[in-house]
């Protein structure tokens, strides 16, 4: 069981397979040292071929196997080799510093980390009274701080010892009044029906989930020369 876990996990693991062209056994050995130095813990970047000399359909055809990268390093590239990484969808970069080169590189690979969920801060309040519910639960009674406490908002309250319950706000009240929303200073309820551990004194944070921007590796079938 433990041999099949370990399988599963380094197949979720994005990896980036690249076709290594190099104008020396010297450079080879340089560049494929420089790229083991990368440190990319969340990403496997591996190189299926390491050769010498021009770059070639061969490679191109190897390459659309895998990643669809080649990386050539002080080479050339063969006559009508533009139109083949065209028709195969790969991509050729080409360098003169092994720099520039494991900079690319890391940032291709930067780019395919799955995506950590982030969260925006919307409002704050704080809790300045308790109240039992008719049914069953609590109502906190809140003073917003900051930003603005709506319905339909997730929630958390924090206490000395940190969060200790999340949920969403689904019910809003001022007074006896049903509201959408409460901008700082107003003394708000929001109904709790599984929770009855908060205190007077703790935190009440509304938050969002913010997307983040990935950039996925996909080849665009041309050459691109670098410094």
């Amino acid at each position: 069981m433990a041999d099949k876990q370990k399988d599963t996990s380094k197949r979720t693991t994005p990896k980036l397979e690249i076709v290594l062209k190099c104008d020396s056994v010297g450079s080879m050995e340089a560049v494929a040292h420089a790229l083991s130095e990368l440190i990319l813990p969340k990403v496997s970047v591996t190189l299926i071929h390491q050769g010498l000399g021009a770059v070639s359909k061969s490679d191109v055809l190897l390459a659309e196997t895998a990643s669809g990268l080649i990386v050539g390093f002080q080479v050339d590239v063969l006559p009508g080799i533009g139109k083949v990484l065209k028709e195969h969808r790969v991509e050729l970069r080409l360098y003169e510093v092994i720099y520039s080169l494991t900079n690319d590189i890391k940032a291709i690979a930067e780019g395919m980390i799955p995506a950590v969920p982030q969260e925006q801060i919307i409002g704050s309040a704080r809790i300045i009274a308790l109240f039992k519910s008719t049914r069953k639960g609590i109502i906190i009674g809140c003073k917003i701080l900051d930003g603005f406490l709506s319905l339909g908002q997730k929630f958390r309250i924090i206490s000395a010892i940190g969060p200790i319950y999340t949920s969403t706000i689904e019910s809003l009240h001022i007074g006896q009044n049903v509201v959408q929303k409460a901008t700082p200073g107003s003394e708000v309820g929001i109904k709790i029906q599984d929770f009855n551990k908060a205190h007077i004194g703790d935190l009440v944070e509304s938050f969002r989930a913010v997307p983040l921007k990935v950039r996925p590796w996909e080849p665009r079938g041309q050459i691109i020369r670098k410094e």
